[in-house]
Formats: structure tokens, sequence, C-alpha cells
């Protein structure tokens, strides 16, 4: 017999196994992507190892990301390679985003190939669920870490990283 909630008086199992039920129907129609950090160009905001879940929604009815949003967005040099990356600005005339790591000494990002169709954004990161220490939801604006409170300036104006990611199998 499954133990009743005090609160609800549903049983908990039931309600557990309709959670795990949603997730996969939402991970199988392709709303949620999960994606692996795999440099430094977002750091200390998001580093190596850092593993995000990604919202992406059709392209009909998904709203241009704003500015100092993190999005993962297909390199467009190489498609097969997805980049984690800040909104620096949006152009809605020409249909293009120009996106910029946190630390532009190390970040292959628009600097380096110029503003990225809108076509190639795959999602708003959202949550990052891994590593343990350091789960929780965005944003992850620059210098969010610091003692000050204080941004970091101008996205991607810092000096240091490539924050390349790899796509996590769902």
């Amino acid at each position: 017999m499954a133990q009743l909630n005090s609160c609800t008086r549903r049983p908990v199992p039931g309600i557990m196994a309709a959670t795990v039920v949603i997730g996969l129907a939402v991970a199988a129609c392709g709303v949620v992507a999960r994606v692996e950090v795999a440099g430094a160009s977002m750091a200390p905001a998001l580093l190596p190892g850092d593993r995000l879940l990604v919202l992406r929604w059709p392209r009909l009815v998904a709203r241009w990301p704003a500015p100092g949003e993190v999005i993962a967005v297909r390199d467009p040099r190489q498609p097969a390679r997805v980049l984690v990356k800040r909104v620096g600005s949006v152009d809605r005339l020409r249909g293009t985003i120009e996106v910029l790591g946190d630390q532009a000494s190390a970040s292959t990002d628009s600097r380096t190939f110029g503003p990225v169709p809108r076509s190639l954004v795959m999602g708003r990161a959202m949550y990052r669920y891994a590593p343990p220490g350091r789960v929780g939801s965005g944003p992850w604006y620059p210098g969010y870490d610091r003692p000050d409170g204080e941004p970091a300036g101008r996205f991607g104006s810092d000096p240091a990283g490539p924050s390349d990611a790899t796509e996590g199998k769902a």
C-alpha cells in the first residue's frame, strides 16, 4: 500500500511517477537539451564540466534572447559543435545575434566569426544540474560571484577562456 502524504492525502509514489513521466515526455519532445560546458570562456559564471539544461522552443513561438542571457548556439563554422555564450546584442532586422564569452582572450565567439543567424540558437540555458556543488538556475551574469556584487562590465570585456560545449544525449 502506498504511503500517504499528510498535506495532500495523495500517494507519494504516484506523484513521483507522474513527475518522471512528464520529464521523459518533455525530453522526448526535444523541448529540453543537455549541454556540457567544455571550455573556460564563461568563467567564473560557468566552468568546464558544468552541465546545463537548455530550454528550446519551436522557432515560430520562441522569443528573441535578450542581451546578457546565456544561450547554447551552434558554431557557424562547425555546426556539430555547440557553444555556450552570453548574448551581447541582437539585430532583429538582420536576424542575427552577437554571442560573447565572458573571458574575451580565451573565447571563440562573434569577435572571431561575427554575428550568428538566429536559426543557430539552440535555446536558453536555464538550469545547471551538475556538478553537485554548483547546481542552480540562471541567469549567470558576469561577476555574479564577486563579493561586491558588481557585474564585470560589458559582456565579454574580461580577459581569459573558450567555452565550447558538448551536447548531451537526452
